[in-house]
């Protein structure tokens, strides 16, 4: 334990050694980073209980680089220049970090030069970039971390052959898909807690697997395979996986991170921080970090202001578009793109660079999205010149950048686009202007990717005047669902992009009228449609069959802020967050809208299921299972037998300790009873018995003056 001294013994102790305290500014003085010489800080109490992630020490952040020309002393801020131009473009260089020694004798450099920057993440990068970077015929780099020259020295003179260790296999990150149940697991956030339960409704609640206490300082956020789980801290963040222990995995160095996010194959985790600049007139500046998940490796890192990042998006911080970095379609995680001022720049992962070194310019263009199959993208310009030029969308195939299908729109307020999950079609939301100009109207482009020349088929609501509050696809379907009219009751309406006869032409299958609904949620497996109203709506639910078009259930969970399907369409939770003091947890429902339990929580945060990996099953494959389900389902018939009778049995436990509980209460009061006997007879003066049906009732009359008040009143002699 430290000891504390009075600031008479510290002035006395200054004093000693010749140093003024007083004239010491102590609030300017900052600690080296993770240093608290042994005193904890009060406000870190809570931290402690953190396993708080640590980062490597030393002198990581220093790379030496050899191979320079050697130069007299005119020559010497010319090649410092050089090198530092080269070596700030990679990381942000610390203030008198690069030093070029030179010979005493001659004055000429050396021939090398230590740079150091500011983070270990910027010198690997730097070493790996510019390690054999040819400057000229005579000069090509040799680039070594300064932490390496210790393991350099310790290499022996005598080549011995290395230690085989013996394999030590590691946890299956992917075991929690063999669970015997075919449970889902899900993760929520309350108060400071982070917690994973398994859902089994068969035993009508969540089973706990894992659980921690300030856990993340932020969020967590799944994979999109499911396999890392990640969390977010003040020094950067970290993956988790398992089925059950949920072991760090990997960290990623990142001060100050706010936002994550994964490449579609999980290949590749994106950080992004914004810092307050020094000069109150200048912009945010913003730090992007791509990692590689496995290795922990920056593998390239963009610097700027939020000026430069804030084009397209749907939402960020500090005015900064999220995400920054969109990913092509698939897993393969091979491209990534982002928007620009008159340009789209898609880099390939490959090198990490731009494809072709350069970017797609496509002049005035406002935002764009990848096809979730395809290295396509379709891109959207609007109108300029006053409509003299009109709008369009575009469709781009990655990485030759061929233009595969344009249509030009007229007289264009906003556009959306919104893309099937197998990459087939593509809806694009088009909000034109009346003839007027006072007032829009609402229509769809519709593109079938898969069909030759890409065919466009326009589709209008029948009462163009209708707004549309909601869209969204079937996923792996050819259907999609659309909210339109007013936000007090509005009308629901499914289409479908085939047709009895297969014609190619997009028919409507129905239209609900007058529903509470303002939101749409399909099950991951289609067929099956949540109808949600929520906010102003209060949580209104129904489960919708769209094979059937019909309605299997209604329901409401009030004041419901989220609701997200499991990822095998089985099961959907709604949530409460802590958006409302009141109500917070969430409820667990069947796909035909049973609800099957409900789970309250104070200061909820967050409820994410864990996402499943695709099938490896074919569709061949699929389509038979479906045929012989009832051949698949008997095991699992007698499973739920077994879990019935288990429950059962657990309800007959239940109450045989009940009544257990009720015989041992009136026994107790019996007892109690026997016990008073002789003071009950005492107060029915002597008489033994406590039937009231020997005893006579009568009743009798007593009164009592309760108050007497004396008042005089005034006489009027005039008084007719």
């Amino acid at each position: 334990m430290v000891e504390g001294m009075s600031m008479t013994d510290i002035e006395a102790f200054g004093n000693r050694l010749g140093i003024d305290i007083r004239q010491i500014d102590l609030d300017s003085i900052q600690l080296p980073p993770g240093e608290d010489f042994g005193i904890p800080s009060d406000d870190e109490e809570k931290l402690r209980q953190e396993d708080s992630l640590e980062f490597e020490s030393g002198f990581g952040n220093i790379i030496v680089v050899d191979n320079l020309p050697v130069v007299p002393p005119e020559k010497y801020d010319k090649l410092e220049g050089v090198v530092k131009k080269i070596y700030s473009q990679i990381g942000v260089i610390k203030e008198d970090g690069l030093w070029m020694p030179v010979n005493p004798e001659t004055q000429k450099t050396l021939g090398y030069c230590f740079i150091e920057y500011n983070t270990p993440q910027e010198a690997e990068l730097a070493k790996e970039r510019t390690h054999g970077y040819k400057l000229d015929k005579a000069h090509i780099f040799a680039v070594n971390l300064f932490d390496d020259f210790d393991k350099f020295m310790k290499v022996p003179d005598e080549w011995a052959p290395p230690e085989i260790k013996p394999y030590a296999p590691g946890e299956n990150l992917q075991q929690w898909l063999t669970d015997e149940k075919a449970r889902d697991q899900f993760v929520i956030r309350a108060h400071h807690n982070t917690e994973v339960f398994w859902n089994d409704p068969r035993q009508s609640m969540p089973v706990p697997v894992y659980r921690r206490e300030y856990w993340t300082e932020s969020f967590v956020q799944w994979s999109p395979l499911g396999t890392y789980l990640a969390t977010v801290h003040r020094q950067g963040a970290a993956v988790w996986g398992g089925a059950a222990t949920f072991d760090r995995l990997s960290r990623y160095a990142h001060p100050q991170v706010k936002l994550i996010d994964f490449s579609p194959g999980e290949k590749y985790l994106v950080t992004y921080s914004s810092h307050e600049p020094s000069n109150p007139r200048d912009t945010h500046r913003v730090i992007l970090n791509i990692f590689d998940v496995r290795s922990g490796k920056v593998m390239r890192d963009f610097k700027g202001s939020a000026d430069e990042f804030a084009t397209g998006g749907t939402g960020g911080v500090s005015g900064v578009s999220w995400p920054v970095f969109r990913w092509g379609g698939g897993t393969d995680d091979k491209y990534f793109a982002k928007l620009g001022k008159n340009v789209i720049s898609v880099y390939e992962t490959e090198t990490f660079t731009l494809i072709d070194k350069k970017s797609l310019k496509v002049e005035n263009v406002l935002d764009f999205s990848w096809s979730p199959a395809d290295p396509i993208i379709a891109l959207f310009v609007p109108e300029l010149g006053g409509g003299n030029q009109p709008a369009r969308v575009s469709l781009f195939q990655i990485p030759g950048k061929e233009e595969l299908r344009q249509k030009n729109l007229f007289s264009v307020s906003d556009c959306k686009m919104y893309w099937q999950s197998n990459g087939e079609y593509l809806a694009v939301k088009v909000d034109r202007y009346t003839k007027t100009k006072k007032s829009t109207y609402t229509g769809f482009e519709l593109f079938r990717i898969k069909e030759r020349d890409i065919p466009i088929e326009v589709l209008e609501l029948e009462n163009k005047n209708d707004k549309i509050m909601a869209f969204a696809w079937e996923p792996k379907g050819h259907r999609f669902a659309v909210i339109h009219g007013e936000s007090s009751r509005t009308d629901i309406s499914f289409y479908s992009m085939r047709t009895a006869t297969n014609t190619g032409r997009v028919s409507k299958l129905t239209t609900l009228k007058g529903k509470n609904a303002n939101a749409l949620y399909w099950s991951p497996s289609g067929r099956f449609i949540l109808l949600a109203g929520l906010k102003h709506l209060n949580g209104q639910l129904e489960f919708y069959n769209v094979d059937e078009l019909e309605t299997m259930a209604t329901g409401e969970h009030f004041m419901a802020t989220e609701i997200e399907w499991d990822p095998t369409g089985r099961y959907v939770a709604t949530a409460v967050t802590s958006i409302h003091e009141m109500e917070n947890g969430f409820n667990i429902w069947s796909f035909n809208g049973k609800l099957l339990y409900r789970h309250s929580r104070d200061h909820f945060y967050q409820f994410l299921w864990r996402p499943r990996p695709p099938s490896f099953l074919t569709a061949e494959k699929e389509e038979e299972i479906a045929k012989n389900l009832k051949k698949y389902s008997k095991k699992y018939e007698i499973e739920d037998q077994d879990v019935n009778a288990q429950l059962s049995e657990q309800d007959r436990e239940k109450r045989r300790k009940l009544q257990e509980s009720w015989e041992s209460w009136i026994m107790k009061w019996k007892q109690i009873h026997e016990e008073e006997k002789l003071e009950r007879q005492q107060l029915r003066d002597g008489e033994a018995s406590d039937d009231e049906e020997e005893y006579e009732a009568k009743e009798v009359e007593v009164e009592e003056i309760l108050d007497v008040k004396e008042e005089i009143i005034p006489y009027e002699f005039d008084q007719e």
